[in-house]
């Protein structure tokens, strides 16, 4: 999925773009009053495109079974035998990188499918790398806390709209079976674990059973992140393997991740275009929105907004904050709706020209990612919004506001066809 037109492929569009206009299309059935409305809303029109999960009996991810009641089976499938990368030359050891691991609340019974990596330590045991802002972290606090053991299912391959939707920042209660429904237009069907009461896609490679035990925990890392710089070594939980099943003729997927663009950043990329009509439901004054790769996902953001009166960028800034991972955006950048996002010079020009550091700033306090190295603190950081438009009466602005170069229509056509001619 490493590009624009490959993840459309793998999602089974010509653009990502048609996904967003499927979602628009949902939202407008019903104009909803609010977030909740609107992500309600998004999950009664999954439904309605027949997007439910469909449970069977006989799965082609279950074609081969290992399991590991005992240790003394010569034939068995371990860890050791999967073509497991280790990515870069200080990475503490090999690592599954293209996991979907399902956890489940035992609470309300609601599923989560994350992605989290996975660093091998021996033929049946790897860390689970689930930050404390992740859903999976979140379930195995509830286990912890109850003192049971925490049933958890990996699967790797299979259909990559699951991959893809596993790496969707979805809201809580829009369960990702559901969502990788709704990218591939039919019902995923699911089976269930033959060693834990889990059910997993039944198209998968591979299928990696298990467990996490309360309060036990191991060194993981370093490893080499998205981020650009190696992750620093930290006790995460750990994940026994009780089972390995497999497709007879199973193909391990992986990626290796990086300083961008590389193959997680398309994934977020789409991500964005994807969900950007969710984003113009609460903020009807945005026009596009982008996540450079210079920011690697967490730490820049581009948006174009129509801008109607004083103050209203920093509105728009304060409210992608309090939209689930958005939390984590070290920079949010507000340009007119003129200026294209996609191109970075643009913006910084705009970014340049048209802002008082003083006036045009705001700094506040909020959660930062946990692979965020520059905190002082890990998990708590500032960030920081740009006002980079045009400014109005009551901005403390008291000049004239100059006017933006622009070429006559005329002249570009004129031009345009001499280049053509």
């Amino acid at each position: 999925m490493g590009s624009r037109k490959r993840i459309a492929m793998a999602l089974g569009v010509n653009d990502v773009g048609d996904l967003a206009q499927e979602i628009q299309l949902i939202l407008k059935a019903k104009p909803p009053t609010d977030l909740r409305e609107g992500f309600a809303l998004l999950k009664q029109g999954i439904h309605l495109l027949h997007a439910r999960p469909k449970k069977v009996s006989n799965a082609a991810c279950q074609e081969v079974v290992h399991r590991f009641a005992e240790r003394s089976t010569l034939n068995e499938l371990t860890l050791h035998d999967l073509p497991i990368l280790k990515c870069w030359p200080k990475d503490g050891g090999r690592f599954i990188t293209f996991p979907n691991v399902h956890t489940r609340d035992p609470e309300s019974g609601a599923r989560n499918v994350g992605m989290y990596r996975m660093e091998v330590f021996d033929d049946r045991t790897t860390a689970m790398h689930w930050q404390v802002h992740k859903v999976g972290a979140r379930h195995g606090k509830v286990y912890y806390e109850r003192g049971e053991r925490m049933p958890v299912a990996v699967t790797v391959g299979g259909d990559p709209a699951l991959t893809f939707a596993a790496t969707a920042p979805l809201p809580d209660g829009l369960d990702e079976i559901l969502f990788a429904g709704f990218l591939r237009k039919k019902s995923v069907e699911l089976v269930k674990c033959k060693t834990i009461d889990v059910e997993v896609p039944a198209d998968a490679d591979f299928v990696l059973e298990g467990f996490v035990q309360p309060g036990e925990m191991r060194p993981e890392g370093p490893f080499g992140d998205h981020t650009g710089f190696y992750t620093a070594v930290e006790d995460y939980p750990v994940f026994h393997l009780t089972a390995i099943t497999h497709r007879k003729d199973a193909v391990y997927a992986t990626t290796i991740v990086g300083p961008p663009p590389m193959e997680d950043f398309y994934m977020g990329d789409a991500t964005v275009r994807i969900f950007l009509p969710v984003f113009k439901m609460n903020f009807p004054e945005i026009v596009d929105m982008t996540l450079p790769p210079e920011g690697v996902f967490h730490n820049l953001v581009f948006v174009s907004i129509r801008k109607q009166y004083p103050y209203q960028a920093f509105k728009v800034m304060h409210g992608l904050w309090g939209m689930g991972q958005m939390m984590f955006s070290k920079y949010i950048v507000v340009v007119d709706e003129d200026c294209d996002v996609h191109n970075t010079s643009e913006v910084l020009f705009r970014l340049c020209a048209n802002t008082d550091p003083e006036r045009d700033s705001t700094i506040i306090r909020n959660p930062s990612d946990s692979l965020d190295h520059a905190p002082t603190q890990q998990n708590i950081g500032s960030h920081m919004g740009i006002d980079a438009t045009r400014k109005l009466p009551g901005e403390n602005y008291h000049r004239p506001w100059p006017e933006l170069l622009k070429m006559e229509e005329r002249v570009k056509t004129m031009v345009d066809s001499l280049r053509k001619g």
